[in-house]
């Protein structure tokens, strides 16, 4: 029986963050019956994946948006036991519910909890409340701490927290601030965001307008070195370009991603790779509901994955962990000794202090971290 992941998508928001170019709506209250619509239809293609996998056990289920805390406790409690008919579970399944501070209390952290979520993670990105409202957050650092201390009462033992640095009016110390608040609240898994300037979204529109000021590319520099170098030394291990946890609170989900793993894709938007193909969703919620309302697959683009796209794939993916790629498993999954095909571009990049080479893996050194992307684009065929 093969291991899957599922990732479900929830594309709805109370407020569209200023950066964000994320499959996400804004919702209102009023949308009440639009979330029954759709987590209906979510319902009803969890049934038609369990036809075309009957055979698969879940190992990670990922709720992922937009907002997933948006939504009642009750909603969540229903996609769980669509998911619990339809697939076999892992005894040790990861359940990871992506929550906006803003949007929890205790009633409905204790139901999630009770639900089967197994951890949390928060969008918290910093705790100046002038700096949450710059970027469009709805929480105020104050809801964050209460999040926090609120999942605890719940029972939950497995927290995650964004964090955000490079953003307009940010300072190294402020961001220190933000670090020292995690580390004060005993958070297991910390992920870091460098501020992408993204097109369509509210930054990106004012960045086009010359109206949004950056901190100098020093400046974020500087604050990437620290988080590097500073988390560290609280217990924080780095296992990947943008995540730390505390040893054995990794992301199991995310890892599927990075050690190719398949997993489905569920929801509006959703993505879902099954090894040799990839599929994604339609963004339009109501097509998707349509769709899904009629038990037709909704997905909209389908694409066979040939070998060179997931050699490319498998090791710019694994590159992005500390353990990068795996040379038996390169040889095992392709057929192929890694250094027929990628020999003169791995000499290049140990020479320039970008990777290092061990019997068994080839990874990244600090330097490769810093520039993961030169690296990653040299691996392209």
């Amino acid at each position: 029986m093969k291991n899957f992941g599922m990732y479900i998508h929830i594309p709805f928001c109370k407020q569209k963050c200023f950066y964000c170019d994320f499959a996400s709506v804004k919702s209102s209250k009023d949308d009440n019956l639009l979330y029954k619509q759709y987590i209906e239809a979510l319902c009803q293609e969890i049934v038609l994946y369990r036809e075309l996998f009957p055979d698969i056990c879940l190992d990670t289920i990922y709720f992922g948006g937009g907002t997933p805390s948006i939504l009642s406790a009750d909603l969540i409690k229903k996609v769980l036991e669509t998911v619990s008919e339809n697939f076999k579970f892992n005894s040790n399944c990861e359940i990871t519910l992506e929550a906006n501070p803003g949007t929890v209390d205790g009633e409905k952290l204790n139901s999630l909890k009770q639900n089967g979520i197994n951890r949390l993670s928060f969008g918290v990105q910093a705790v100046q409340d002038e700096l949450l409202k710059k970027i469009g957050r709805i929480h105020t650092i104050e809801e964050a701490d209460l999040a926090i201390d609120l999942a605890k009462k719940a029972g939950f033992n497995n927290i995650s927290v964004d964090l955000m640095y490079g953003l307009p009016s940010q300072t190294l110390e402020m961001l220190e601030q933000s670090v020292q608040w995690a580390v004060h609240k005993d958070i297991q898994h910390i992920s870091i965001y460098g501020l992408q300037i993204e097109d369509g979204t509210v930054f990106g529109n004012l960045y086009d307008k010359g109206k949004l000021i950056l901190p100098a590319e020093e400046d974020t520099e500087m604050m990437y070195d620290y988080l590097t170098q500073k988390l560290p030394k609280y217990g924080y291990r780095r296992y990947e370009i943008s995540n730390f946890a505390i040893p054995n609170f990794e992301s199991r989900h995310n890892l599927s991603y990075w050690q190719d793993k398949p997993y489905l894709g569920l929801g509006a938007g959703a993505h879902g790779y099954y090894g040799d193909k990839r599929v994604q969703n339609p963004f339009d919620i109501k097509m998707y509901i349509n769709k899904c309302n009629q038990k037709i697959f909704p997905y909209e683009a389908e694409e066979n994955v040939d070998k060179k796209a997931h050699m490319e794939e498998f090791c710019f993916l694994a590159l992005r962990t500390i353990w990068g790629i795996n040379k038996q498993k390169f040889k095992d999954t392709f057929n192929e000794d890694i250094h027929k095909i990628y020999k003169n571009i791995i000499l290049k990049l140990i020479k320039k202090g970008l990777l290092k080479e061990t019997d068994e893996a080839i990874y990244l050194t600090s330097k490769g971290m810093k520039f993961g992307n030169i690296v990653f684009s040299e691996f392209l065929l």
